[in-house]
């Protein structure tokens, strides 16, 4: 009888502690774009869970907006967005800090030009239809483009439509181009050919457009620990396509699990991959990003989507909103 005895209370004790443990994992919603990232690589075998301790429930997104409008209602902790978005959310007084840059977007995001259109220069958009995710980098790098060539917005017919949106529109030859990311930009490209990225813009113009990673306020106050294992397993990711991008091929079970994550061919991510930057924990930490450069980014943006009327206010300093603590922890700093 004691030795039963004995044994129920270790038993109980046990499943007691396994009961604590999975109390204690904390539910995290991140979102993201569903386009491919070398971090995605993380998600299919559930390590970037096993760093961070974290439960993740993945939520995509079309569109910056649509991330700053799940941020105001609480419905996420963490997501990927856009500088053009991140600039406005700020700017409104959403409950968020970019606590890292993302990725720094280059070919990844393009203006595409329909065949057939009668597009062969940048004086030919003028009145025609233009789709693009309204309130994304790729918008902002479009205003960008039609600046570049004096125009505006009003000089063209503009068309706000989701990725999925615009791949169905251009199937149908109901627009004429379009600003957008890959995969979809992938498709466009079948049909048409591209006439800016969003590198282009940024180099010629200053419209530099990048992705960032934000948390709400209070979520990152209380979860330190998991937000800087976060952080830390994107450096490594991300520092280990750079140094290895050969090994980062078609046959790879890095780019397996990307693509499997996107819902495109292996051999199709590898170029897709190829158009952006990823910051490894010493490009994150440098001046040009958490290191003050972040905070100019975002004002300069700002300014000009005030400017264009797409906002209302700015800010006073945005620096306040740029919070490199966690950043720095992660990169051993």
């Amino acid at each position: 009888m004691k030795h039963l005895l004995k044994t129920l209370l270790v038993g109980s004790a046990f499943a007691l502690t396994l009961a604590s443990q999975a109390m204690a994992q904390t539910k995290v919603v991140i979102g993201h774009f569903g386009d491919p990232l070398p971090y995605k690589a993380l998600i299919a075998d559930g390590s970037l869970e096993k760093a961070t301790g974290w439960k993740i429930d993945w939520r995509q997104f079309a569109s910056g907006a649509e991330v700053n409008a799940a941020m105001a209602s609480g419905g996420i902790q963490i997501s990927e967005i856009g500088s053009s978005p991140l600039s406005a959310g700020l700017s409104s007084g959403l409950p968020y800090q970019m606590v890292s840059a993302g990725k720094v977007i280059d070919s990844s995001e393009a203006l595409v030009t329909r065949n057939g259109a009668g597009i062969d220069k940048p004086a030919d958009l003028k009145g025609k239809r233009i789709a693009v995710p309204i309130g994304s980098t790729a918008h902002y790098s479009l205003m960008g483009a039609l600046k570049m060539n004096g125009m505006t917005e009003k000089d063209v017919t503009l068309l706000g439509m989701s990725p999925a949106e615009i791949s169905a529109a251009w199937s149908q030859n109901a627009i004429d181009a379009a600003f957008v990311w890959v995969p979809v930009q992938t498709k466009l490209r079948e049909n048409g050919k591209v006439m800016y990225t969003a590198g282009d813009i940024a180099r010629a113009a200053g419209f530099h457009t990048f992705n960032a990673w934000v948390a709400n306020n209070k979520f990152a106050a209380e979860n330190r620990d998991g937000l800087v294992k976060f952080l830390r397993a994107m450096f490594e990711i991300n520092a280990d396509y750079h140094k290895n991008k050969a090994a980062w091929n078609a046959d790879s079970p890095k780019i397996k699990a990307v693509a499997a994550s996107v819902g495109v061919s292996p051999a199709a991510v590898v170029p897709m991959l190829d158009g952006t930057i990823y910051p490894d924990a010493d490009l994150a930490m440098s001046a040009n990003w958490m290191g003050g450069g972040a905070a100019k980014t975002i004002r300069s943006t700002a300014e000009f989507l005030k400017s264009a009327g797409r906002i209302n206010n700015t800010a006073a300093d945005y620096g306040q909103f740029v919070n490199a603590e966690f950043a720095k922890a992660a990169a051993g700093k």
